[in-house]
């Protein structure tokens, strides 16, 4: 399509989202950024339903009139992916923002010391999430000439650390595939970027890996390094929002690392 006959991108009052691992953390933190700013519609994709009522919930105090559902699934689940994206888009219309922000309940460990039947379920549960809803939810997108997708991998995918081998070969999929997905996808008016903080504090990830014995080593280094400050989960939201407003419409196949000053990569 000649780019003068392309729909123009949509403001975020128009913008019907969809997030993927959004009843906690940066996905929560996302999806109250997106009510605030208007948005009519959002689906919040999670495995716990308790949970999922909770963050509803949260989204409408900050916002009493934002129209938010949660949405059971496992986006690690073929089946259960593709139920989920269903429901949402029949929930929401359309979608307009699809923003994957799920994370495995792994901690950073030396390749020696990993089980090696680990390995698999470490890698999948990492990088599939992403990959399958972005398929799910691309052909929408062709049919309507435009969409955004953000993905949240992590540092690990740019930067060798020791200790996350496994976790960083998951990251490095997901930019790696965003960055090729954005490469195909862009004569459809769709674009793709990924997120790749470090730390993020205030998360269920953050509590996680502070616990455990060699990964907190090795992130209290990494949090001396982060001069600006640790990154929050509205840090990354006010990110995506950004991502999704008719400014950045430019802005394609791209991998930001807001992460306080702890790399440059």
């Amino acid at each position: 399509m000649p780019q003068d006959e392309r729909p123009p991108a949509r403001a975020l009052t128009e913008s019907h989202v969809l997030i993927v691992g959004g009843t906690a953390g940066v996905g929560l933190a996302t999806a109250i950024q997106f009510a605030l700013a208007g948005s009519p519609g959002i689906a919040l994709v999670g495995r716990n339903a308790e949970r999922g009522r909770q963050a509803c919930a949260e989204v409408h105090a900050h916002a009493p009139a934002a129209r938010v559902e949660f949405i059971a699934g496992d986006a690690n689940d073929p089946a259960q992916a593709m139920q989920a994206a269903d429901k949402a888009r029949q929930h929401l219309g359309r979608i307009d923002v699809l923003v994957n922000s799920t994370v495995a309940a792994i901690v950073p460990r030396l390749l020696h010391d990993t089980p090696v039947e680990d390995i698999a379920p470490m890698l999948l549960g990492q990088m599939l999430a992403p990959l399958l809803m972005s398929r799910i939810v691309l052909p929408w997108m062709r049919e309507q000439r435009s969409g955004l997708i953000v993905n949240i991998a992590s540092d690990a995918g740019k930067l060798a650390t020791p200790g996350e081998s496994v976790i960083g070969a998951a990251m490095a999929g997901i930019v790696m595939f965003s960055r090729t997905l954005a490469m195909e996808a862009k004569r459809d008016g769709i674009r793709i970027n990924t997120l790749t903080p470090s730390l993020i504090e205030g998360t269920l990830t953050y509590d996680r890996v502070t616990r455990d014995g060699f990964s907190a080593k090795l992130f209290e280094k990494a949090a001396r390094m982060a001069s600006l400050g640790l990154t929050q989960p509205e840090d990354l939201a006010h990110l995506i929002l950004f991502l999704a407003r008719p400014e950045a419409v430019r802005i394609t196949g791209q991998t930001i690392s807001p992460n306080g000053g702890i790399s440059a990569a």
